[in-house]
């Protein structure tokens, strides 16, 4: 069964939306012309595609969309593979910046991927913003990190400003506690964060230098969704598909951060 046809009136929290949340933060990971077509047949009559290359970070570049209609708006970054950046989230002594709003610290590398592209995409939000569109913000990986930081620059430049909906997937911890309870302040009945299981990015970096924000969305080892996981629950899900390196091709911590997988899963528990 397909998951019915996305809706540009919807509003609040929904599987059915983090569907399609999740299928467009898998379209960023295709080219331009890919992502204009495919949110054409979506219903999206304005698009944007926003790049930019990084000669010192980590990561290699930040690439995404803005996409609208009349009833909605879509915000959505790729992410990036995490061998690519294995040592980089790894590694909770890199440098840090004031984050959104000077509420707490981010990465700095989190913090410049951001902000490459930030003025543009929110000069797009208000070329777009034409009849009081819902705004949702979306992305995977390194991904999800951008949007929740979106999200909160967005809100913490101009409180009148709260996104409809930030869902991400395999999202990595992005800033310290200050900054997470400043978001979750705003933001967080707005925000899910979605967890496949033993996915190895939203293990890292680790604590307690860094942390998440709070509403996870969690899938088990048998592909179903919870809204909440016990401690000994959650330790016994996941020893069942443990490796020794999770970060090595093929192993269990790679496999569950698919965005496909994201996709697939989502689209079993919105049917």
């Amino acid at each position: 069964m397909t998951v019915s046809e996305l809706d540009h009136k919807a509003t609040g929290y929904s599987t059915r939306q983090a569907y399609w949340l999740a299928r467009a933060a898998e379209l960023t990971y295709q080219d331009e012309a890919a992502m204009r077509s495919e949110t054409q047949k979506w219903g999206f009559d304005r698009f944007h595609y926003f790049y930019t290359q990084h000669h010192e970070l980590p990561i290699e570049d930040t690439q995404g969309f803005v996409a609208a209609s009349d009833k909605m708006i879509f915000v959505a970054f790729r992410g990036t593979e995490p061998t690519n950046i294995k040592d980089w989230l790894t590694d909770a002594s890199g440098p840090a910046s004031p984050g959104p709003g000077a509420k707490g610290f981010v990465h700095l590398g989190f913090h410049q991927a951001l902000m490459s592209v930030f003025p543009e995409i929110e000069d797009k939000i208000a070329e777009f913003s034409s009849n009081g569109q819902t705004l949702w913000i979306t992305g995977h990986s390194l991904g999800g990190a951008l949007a929740m930081l979106a999200a909160a620059q967005l809100h913490f430049e101009d409180p009148r400003l709260l996104p409809d909906g930030v869902y991400t997937f395999g999202q990595p911890r992005t800033c310290d506690r200050l900054l997470a309870n400043a978001y979750d302040g705003a933001l967080k009945s707005r925000t899910f964060r979605y967890v496949n299981n033993n996915d190895i990015v939203p293990q890292v970096p680790p604590e307690p230098v860094y942390h998440h924000v709070s509403t996870l969305r969690y899938f088990d080892s048998n592909g179903r969704l919870r809204e909440k996981n016990s401690l000994l629950g959650g330790l016994d899900d996941k020893a069942k598909g443990l490796t020794a390196d999770m970060f090595a091709p093929g192993t269990d911590g790679l496999r569950d951060h698919s965005m496909a997988k994201y996709v697939e899963l989502l689209e079993r528990n919105a049917n």
